[in-house]
């Protein structure tokens, strides 16, 4: 079962409620319908950047994925 992809801003939003609000983490992770295990991923990967940094940072990532695939076809290219 495939579950609900979150936005960048949509994963800051319940970091940031987690932190300001009074409820525990499980209470917080069954409101928005995901595991402590993503909350505690989320908050390792985005838990001090800003929005805009983290934004930039997921760029960079699809970026250099996207790099390595050019990489990874031009050597197997010269292999063949």
């Amino acid at each position: 079962m495939k579950g609900i992809r979150y936005s960048t801003e949509q994963k800051f939003r319940i970091l940031r409620g987690a932190k300001g609000s009074g409820k525990t983490i499980k209470q917080v992770c069954r409101g928005h319908q995901i595991s402590e295990q993503n909350l505690y991923r989320w908050k390792r990967a985005f838990g001090m950047l800003e929005i805009d940094q983290a934004r930039q940072l997921e760029e960079l990532q699809r970026e250099n994925a996207r790099l390595k695939g050019m990489l990874a076809d031009g050597m197997l290219g010269k292999k063949l």
